[in-house]
């Protein structure tokens, strides 16, 4: 009789690195990266930061973080964290029918990137099963500090914005996160190279980057226009511009992202909304319909009253006479975020028609 076939060995952990990497790549990842799991280099600077108030109303950022600065309290027994690279780059803004298109942020020009890379993260760890590897993934809704270990990682550094940027991709990517007790060797540390540039800081509407690598939350635009649920202070309405969700500018005066490559990922490309609604359209929308255009959106954070809010106050910057009906029926809303807003539109309009 024909004994059992021997077992293979388990893969060395440079090899299992290896395969890791060449999975990711076949997922549609830019860049797979190793760091040790040790505690965050700049753990003292963010224990600052959330003492300052920085965060603002991000209170989730000052929860239980001693777990977010040592992925080793995350997951006991961690060794390494796998930090990986989505491009959503989708080069110039796409020409519509809108004659007055309110800007929207490009990392939401298309589908939520939450529903789209945990998707690929739990095809990535599987490979992790089978090396019988314990792991945790998250696409910035976990206890860590991405940047951190992007850093150390070797994917790119942290610029002087606070937004990561790579030699390969510019600024223009997300980034996930895996913690896992597989003994994967590290990568090598990429090396700062923002040099003496400070297009970033001085490009910022209001003075949010407040000194190299340090950010205000409560005076940025991305901000005010996602996660802030009040009324936007007036001293930042003019500054917002047609923005009516987040900002871009910081990350796009970036010299490095001349190096930037159109993603092929098809989930990223701008929907209609992004180029064919004017912004007096969106004023119309209920919950329902709100609902039915952002539901796969990463807009559908700000839910629609915050999302109608910033759009009165783009209306109010750069909106004509032809928006004052629109305008006129949402400062009747019932909702008082709304109605304040579109009041103020209503006035800033009216001032300069005189």
């Amino acid at each position: 009789m024909k004994g059992p076939e021997p077992s293979l060995p388990p893969p060395s952990p440079a090899a299992s690195k290896a395969n890791l990497k060449r999975i990711a790549a076949s997922l549609g990842f830019a860049r797979c990266q190793v760091a040790p799991a040790l505690p965050a280099r700049h753990g003292e600077r963010y224990r600052q930061w959330l003492a300052d108030g920085c965060h603002g109303d991000m209170a989730w950022l000052g929860k239980g973080v001693d777990r977010r600065l040592d992925p080793r309290e995350v997951l006991p027994g961690a060794r390494a964290v796998i930090v990986l690279a989505m491009n959503y780059f989708q080069g110039p803004r796409p020409k519509g029918t809108a004659t007055l298109p309110g800007t929207i942020a490009r990392y939401a020009w298309g589908d939520d990137y939450h529903d789209l890379i945990e998707g690929k993260l739990k095809d990535l760890t599987a490979y992790l099963d089978d090396l019988g590897a314990q792991h945790r993934y998250y696409v910035d809704t976990g206890p860590v500090t991405e940047r951190d270990f992007a850093s150390e990682s070797g994917l790119g550094w942290n610029g002087k914005s606070t937004v990561q940027i790579d030699r390969q991709l510019g600024a223009w990517f997300f980034l996930a996160v895996i913690l896992t007790d597989a003994p994967l060797p590290p990568d090598v540390p990429e090396s700062d190279h923002c040099g003496k540039c400070i297009r970033c800081m001085d490009a910022c509407p209001t003075g949010a980057i407040t000194e190299e690598r340090r950010v205000d939350a409560r005076r940025c635009l991305s901000y005010l226009t996602i996660e802030h649920r009040g009324a936007i202070p007036e001293e930042f309405r003019e500054a917002l511009g047609d923005r009516i969700y987040g900002c871009d500018d910081c990350l796009a005066v970036c010299p490095w992202n001349r190096f930037a490559r159109a993603s092929r990922e098809l989930a990223f490309l701008a929907r209609p909304f992004v180029k064919d609604w004017n912004l007096r359209d969106f004023l119309a929308l209920d919950d329902e319909g709100f609902r039915q255009l952002f539901g796969k959106s990463p807009i559908k954070r700000t839910k629609r009253v915050g999302f109608l809010r910033n759009v009165c106050v783009a209306l109010g910057n750069v909106g004509t006479e032809d928006d004052l009906p629109a305008l006129q029926r949402a400062a009747q809303a019932p909702e008082p975020l709304i109605a304040e807003h579109a009041a103020w539109a209503l006035e800033r309009i009216r001032q300069r028609s005189l």
